[in-house]
């Protein structure tokens, strides 16, 4: 089990975000390629159909190469809009065999998050650099299970926090390492959406796969309290629970949790898959910031106490992501959310899920 990850890092990983949403690349200081890192995505699901492939077109830095899917019919569209080469077609029982494919780079990992850690190990196993969506896969063990692959193969490995890459966002990191309201002393922060997920088989059901409110969801408000504080939160309490029990039987469609940080800071969260949530609140000694939205795939904005206007940035959240996590690996330099993020969200989850069982306890991290 690795340690936590700490401030020091956080500050670090941050602050060099920062100054990448702010000022861009400047092409003085890059070196040209010949070519882009090129990417397979590792299932062609919504996100990955809707977001990712799309942002893969905007991209200065990696391209759309390759396709990993269980589903043989969707490889014949995937392959007319994007130019896919039979060869780097495969599935999940022949995905091992990129590491016989130079045309690939990386596998981002875009399956439901119980086979995160079975597909990202595959692809560090060959050899390839890995993203791996968010949450980053069911426990802790799982996570380091990531980690230790990627050592053991020398590659990088990325979680998908696509929002430490949004501007504004990044704005509410660089005000909490200046304390330019005051030190944080709390933070109410959720994420959620009022719909349903009627399909029996949707994996947002499913406990094995991955779902549940608290994994789809929570890790929104819980990386931003720990990227808004660059603490750690020392204990945490949770209640979870369903008002549809026909849909949500096996899974939370609600969670509640609070998490105690260094300082006394306490911080107040809500996933949730029926009620509609989007925000994040910092209270501070000498003012207060906001975001809502907070985790949108676009029209993240916000305000401050003093009037400051935080207004929405209009490019493209994932191909920003993906651009800055393919100079980080041309660069040979750290990601700006590694492995050790993903890990300590879960750890958090895992605590929550462990407080509800107990009837709300509080659990020490």
């Amino acid at each position: 089990m690795t340690k936590s990850i700490s401030r020091e890092h956080f500050i670090k990983t941050a602050g060099t975000a920062l100054v990448i949403g702010s000022f861009g690349f400047p092409s003085i200081i890059l070196p040209r390629r010949k070519e882009k890192l090129g990417v397979a995505l590792v299932g062609l699901g919504r996100y990955a159909t809707g977001q990712l492939a799309p942002g893969l077109q905007d991209t200065e830095y990696c391209e759309l190469r390759g396709i990993v899917t269980g589903t043989p019919s969707k490889i014949p569209e995937w392959q007319e809009r994007y130019g896919i080469a039979d060869k780097n077609v495969y599935n999940y029982e022949t995905m091992h065999e990129v590491a016989n494919n130079d045309d690939i780079d990386i596998i981002y990992v875009v399956t439901p998050p119980g086979l995160h850690a079975e597909h990202s190990i595959i692809g560090a196993n060959a050899g390839k650099h890995v993203w791996c969506e968010k949450p980053m896969a069911m426990d802790v063990e799982g996570c380091q299970s990531i980690i230790d692959a990627a050592n053991r193969n020398g590659v990088q490995l990325t979680i998908g926090y696509r929002m430490q890459h949004e501007p504004n966002t990044q704005t509410i990191i660089r005000y909490g390492q200046e304390q330019t309201y005051g030190e944080v002393t709390g933070i109410e922060t959720g994420a959620g959406y009022s719909g349903a997920h009627p399909d029996p088989d949707d994996w947002r059901r499913d406990p094995v796969r991955g779902g549940g409110a608290l994994y789809d969801m929570g890790v929104y408000p819980i990386n931003a309290a720990r990227y808004a504080t660059g603490m750690e939160p020392i204990a945490v309490k949770g209640r979870q629970w369903s008002d549809r029990e026909d849909m949500y039987s096996d899974v939370d469609e609600h969670t509640d949790f609070e998490m105690e940080f260094p300082n006394g800071v306490m911080v107040k969260g809500e996933p949730s898959f029926g009620n509609s949530t989007n925000y994040i609140n910092v209270e501070c000694t000498d003012g207060w910031y906001k975001l809502s939205p907070m985790q949108s795939y676009r029209g993240v904005q916000g305000e401050t106490s003093d009037g400051t206007q935080l207004p929405p940035d209009p490019n493209h959240q994932q191909a920003r992501q993906m651009d800055n996590d393919a100079l980080a690996i041309k660069e040979n330099r750290d990601p700006i959310a590694p492995g050790e993020d993903g890990l300590e969200d879960i750890r958090i989850v895992n605590a929550i899920m462990e407080s509800s069982q107990k009837g709300g306890e509080w659990i020490t991290l």
